[in-house]
């Protein structure tokens, strides 16, 4: 299968400072990506030259196994900035009208309506009119105007409240079963954590960590196994048992560091301890996140 994005040792430069350092990577079709790092690690400009809004320095940035700028890819595309600028004077219909007569086989305006949540007082409204919530739905409608096969968004649900967040990322997932590949950026680690199959690390310019959330935190996270216990042990004898990495008593309870839970809980069922309130906890991605690029600092 052809990957849907391809990028090969793709490097830019501005005034002799690389901000994205010889970066590869492929998506394939129906991934929901995240592309995560601190401000300055190089993801807004990859991002646009996979758009082909820059060019780079040096390597490759395909979709769809053509150049970006192409109109076979253009046609195929769809895409949601931070900042939703829209042509004023025009009725909110009227602006996706306009848009989806861009495209060979656009969505209806219905579908649009009932993929975004949309009201009919919105579409009649003028775009100046709109609040900031309303802008970011209509922004959302016209990069799904043309029926993409390839989404990009950059901080898409910044602005929202809650309920339009949850209702974004459902219809996102439900964009992504029907096949659709979907990048995008996000400073809510939490929301890159629960919607993406796959999230691509940038610090400073490169790739530093590639895979699902559950391989980055399982690979980089102390996990740890917490309960009640209704005897008295000793915390070397704990701290002495296979796997266990460190021991620690708090208000009541103990916790075993780890990174192999299910090798430690099996041991301590066959001590027959009289554990109470057992807890696991496998870590967030918010750690994950800051130990990678503290490690990247620091070497």
């Amino acid at each position: 299968m052809q990957p849907v994005v391809q990028i090969e040792n793709l490097t830019k430069e501005f005034k002799g400072k690389r901000a994205v350092d010889d970066v590869s990577f492929t998506v394939q079709r129906g991934e929901i990506v995240a592309i995560l790092g601190p401000n300055g690690a190089g993801k807004s400009t990859t991002m646009l030259m996979m758009l082909g809004l820059l060019k780079p320095t040096a390597g490759i940035a395909k979709l769809f196994q053509e150049e970006p700028q192409s109109r076979a890819v253009h046609e195929r595309i769809g895409v949601m900035l931070q900042q939703v600028s829209l042509m004023d004077a025009l009725k909110v219909k009227e602006l996706l009208a306009l848009f989806q007569a861009y495209y060979p086989k656009p969505l209806s305006l219905e579908t649009l309506v009932k993929l975004t949540g949309m009201t009919n007082g919105e579409l009649d409204k003028r775009t100046e009119k709109l609040s900031g919530g309303q802008k970011r739905r209509v922004g959302f409608a016209l990069a799904l105007a043309g029926d993409p096969d390839l989404l990009f968004f950059d901080e898409p649900t910044v602005g929202m409240d809650s309920t339009a967040r949850k209702q974004f990322w459902l219809t996102v997932k439900e964009l992504a079963e029907q096949g659709k590949t979907i990048l995008f950026s996000t400073h809510y680690l939490q929301e890159a954590d629960d919607i993406a199959t796959r999230i691509i690390l940038f610090n400073e310019g490169k790739v530093i960590a590639d895979g699902s959330p559950i391989e980055i935190k399982r690979n980089l996270l102390r996990q740890s196994i917490s309960f009640k216990l209704n005897e008295t042990i000793e915390k070397a004898y704990l701290m002495n048992m296979k796997d266990v990495l460190a021991v620690v008593e708090d208000k009541g309870r103990l916790k075993l560091m780890t990174e192999n839970p299910d090798s430690v809980l099996r041991k301590l069922f066959e001590l027959d301890l009289r554990l109470e309130d057992i807890a696991i906890e496998k870590g967030r991605l918010e750690d994950a996140f800051e130990q990678l690029t503290v490690e990247q600092e620091v070497s």
